[in-house]
């Protein structure tokens, strides 16, 4: 006898062994990006299958968090307390710890389409594993390897703020969304599925497609009483902030903006930031970095400099924290409405959000004649007409009865429909609509206390939505996605423009392809929209530095003929719609200038410059020491701060991960340890400036030989660290 959905259950375990009945013994669970994993249901489904290896286990999912881990004792020292202060009772996942340990048996399997970054170059059981897809492309693929369980976190409504009976998918509705029509068919069909919700009393209660019927889910469980994955804001490194300058200047007023997560995501807010709210020393700044009289065209065309009168709207895969700060700012404020002929209107300045005869007007000048039932629901839905009004078979009909043919060609019938039919301004409007998110534990406190109406205006939808532009939405999808501007970030760009983003030269995967070229597509396919691609101009591993603009590599994310937009802390690179020698020579503008002849001879071998190109002496200024000199007169009046948005690590714990940092690389080499060794033990570690970094290292009072050594070791790393902070 079927039981009515949802199912309660207080134990995960009793949960697991519901769902093996359903499903039988051969489960392929999807779960959420992020942090909308219920970790510890997900962990019992993994000591299940060990328990008994008749059990076959697939999970399908993504970015599987887990808490910083310390590879020396010095770094352990650092992350340790700072990990068990911000992660405190987040419950790590099983199945990490034995992918960890190598002990993952043949019963369990773990696919996933987007590692941790970096994390994962040496794990063969991942690396085997990965799937390769367009994040738009998992729910059919995931589907396809016979997906018959999903279990997430979900969230329940504040009292009094939804009818009882709702739940919301909170950080997730992403994949979910885009599965629950086929999770009917499939039901409606007998295949056995699975559903199962965790409420999670700290998620934020989001709207969107993320509102759903708590009768979706099979089965429901108690809040775990754990906290949500969060990771702290980490300190913006000067690249970052020069990179973000030269994004800022791009971003068209009016437009649309795809933001991702981590130091460039801050930086770019805060340039944003400056742009609005400082205009006139925003300006020096660009002048004194020399932006304007470089890329003077190309921002006047594709960005400006002005502050934000008309705002912006967020369309992003993911929303970071920092489209709370661009909202509360006064940057994120452009609204769109699920109404393709409203939302080209209003951007066009013929309406605005008061809603009178002149819309009916400016509807009419448009090419509205005639009224059908789907247009009416579609203005009804966004607050052009009442709710009390309705439509049948070509007429309106008024609250009070009258009835009013729908057509807008005799002015005097529009004014008949305004005095009985209009609403009094546009309604449902959103300021960002985003997949997934993640973030600090501020931003998740920030949207569960924000007040529901504003809440709204941040919807979290379906992928498809988001990272898609065609479908049946795609005439709504153009209207509000007006100069839009997608910027991700990438590794590495060739020569010819092609993006390296998610896969080292041998195959190994760093990351994933997740949804960078859905957005890079996209920004070819919109009529005035940009791919803005975002890289250091070099990288440094095992203590050499080399350039992130290499000639050519083994694995591209972003074929070089979607090329577009590409930006390092040196400039901006305009590669839409240009040669090959084009290409070259402005990418050649914006890497180190330690590279450029080496690049220019590679170019020359191929053919792609001519013989006797030389580079101009004006790109000799390419430099990390060019670069610092041109912060310094700023950081000096308090701008570019390491935690401008604030942080939960503290300022000491910044300098220590930055002297860590430079001891790593200062002792990757037989030479560099010898002579940190050495130093370290002729080290003063007494100094007063150097007792707040040392007593958080727990390194005040060494008591064995090793720990001699560590103190030394840190105090020189923290010395020279400083020494870099106060440009000495």
């Amino acid at each position: 006898m079927n039981q009515p959905a949802p199912v309660r259950y207080t134990k995960p375990e009793e949960c697991v062994e519901a769902t093996l009945s359903r499903v039988g013994k051969h489960v392929v669970l999807g779960l959420p990006v992020a942090i909308g994993k219920p970790n510890g249901l997900v962990n019992s489904f993994v000591a299940r299958a060990l328990a008994d290896p008749s059990i076959r286990l697939t999970i399908v999912t993504a970015l599987s968090l887990r808490k910083p881990r310390g590879r020396s004792d010095l770094e352990r020292r650092l992350v340790e307390p700072l990990s068990e202060r911000v992660f405190g009772a987040f419950p790590e996942l099983e199945y990490i710890r034995l992918i960890e340990q190598g002990r993952l048996p043949d019963n369990i399997e773990i696919v996933e389409f987007f590692l941790e970054p970096g994390a994962w170059l040496n794990s063969a059981s991942l690396q085997q594993n990965y799937l390769s897809a367009n994040y738009t492309h998992v729910a059919r693929d995931a589907l396809q390897r016979g997906l018959n369980v999903i279990a997430q976190l979900v969230a329940r409504p504040p009292a009094g703020e939804a009818p009882a009976g709702l739940l919301s998918l909170g950080a997730n509705p992403d994949l979910t969304a885009d599965l629950l029509p086929q999770i009917a068919q499939m039901r409606a069909s007998g295949k056995p599925f699975a559903l199962i919700g965790q409420i999670h009393s700290e998620l934020p209660f989001m709207y969107g497609d993320a509102l759903v019927a708590a009768d979706t889910f099979d089965f429901l469980l108690d809040d775990p009483g754990t906290r949500l994955f969060c990771p702290p804001n980490a300190p913006i490194p000067r690249p970052e902030y020069a990179i973000a300058l030269n994004v800022s200047t791009l971003i068209r007023d009016g437009g649309t903006l795809q933001l991702g997560i981590g130091e460039l995501g801050d930086a770019i807010v805060y340039a944003l930031q400056l742009r609005h709210q400082q205009p006139a020393i925003y300006r020096d700044v660009l002048e004194s970095f020399g932006l304007l009289a470089r890329h003077r065209r190309l921002i006047e065309s594709e960005g400006g400099t002005a502050p934000f009168e008309r705002g912006l709207y967020g369309c992003s895969e993911m929303l970071a924290d920092g489209f709370l700060d661009l909202y509360r700012s006064g940057v994120l404020k452009r609204r769109v409405y699920g109404s393709a002929k409203l939302q080209r209107l209003l951007d066009e300045g013929r309406i605005d959000e008061q809603v009178s005869e002149r819309t009916l007007a400016a509807l009419h000048e448009g090419g509205m004649r005639r009224m059908s039932f789907v247009d009416f629901h579609e203005f009804r839905d966004v607050g052009l007409f009442r709710d009390d009004c309705e439509y049948d078979r070509g007429m309106l009909i008024a609250p009070d009865g009258t009835q009013l043919r729908a057509n807008f060609d005799d002015p005097e019938q529009r004014r008949q429909i305004a005095r009985a039919c209009l609403g009094e301004r546009l309604r449902n409007g959103i300021v960002a609509d985003a997949g997934f998110f993640f973030g600090p534990r501020g931003f998740y406190e920030a949207l569960r206390t924000m007040p529901v109406a504003e809440r709204r205006l941040f919807a979290m939808r379906a992928i498809s939505f988001v990272n898609e532009l065609y479908g049946h939405e795609w005439e709504l999808k153009v209207a509000q996605r007006r100069h839009a501007r997608f910027v991700n970030t990438t590794m590495m760009v060739t020569g010819l423009g092609a993006a390296v983003s998610d896969t080292l030269a041998d195959g190994r995967v760093v990351s994933g392809v997740g949804g960078q070229y859905n957005f890079v597509a996209m920004a070819h396919a919109l009529p005035d929209a940009r791919s803005i691609l975002c890289l250091r101009a070099t990288r440094q591993s095992h203590g050499e530095v080399t350039s992130s603009i290499p000639w050519s590599y083994g694995n591209t994310t972003i074929p070089r003929h979607l090329r577009d937009i590409v930006v390092t802390e040196y400039g901006i690179a305009d590669l839409r719609g240009r040669t090959d020698r084009e290409v070259v020579e402005a990418l050649l503008a914006i890497m180190d200038s330690r590279f450029q002849e080496r690049f220019v001879a590679d170019a020359k071998r191929a053919g792609k410059l001519p013989r006797d190109y030389r580079v101009a002496d004006s790109m000799g200024n390419n430099t990390p020491q060019r670069l610092q000199e041109r912060f310094a007169p700023w950081r000096a009046r308090k701008l570019f701060e390491d935690l401008p948005f604030g942080s939960d690590i503290t300022p000491e714990e910044v300098v220590l991960a930055k002297a860590l940092r430079g001891l790593k690389a200062a002792t990757e080499s037989w030479p560099g340890k010898v002579s940190a060794t050495l130093r370290a033990l002729l080290a003063d570690g007494s100094a007063a400036r150097l007792q707040p970094y040392l007593a958080r290292m727990a390194l005040t009072a060494p008591t064995s030989f090793g720990e001699r050594l560590q103190r030394g070791l840190v105090a020189i790393a923290v010395a020279a660290a400083l020494k870099e902070e106060s440009g000495l």
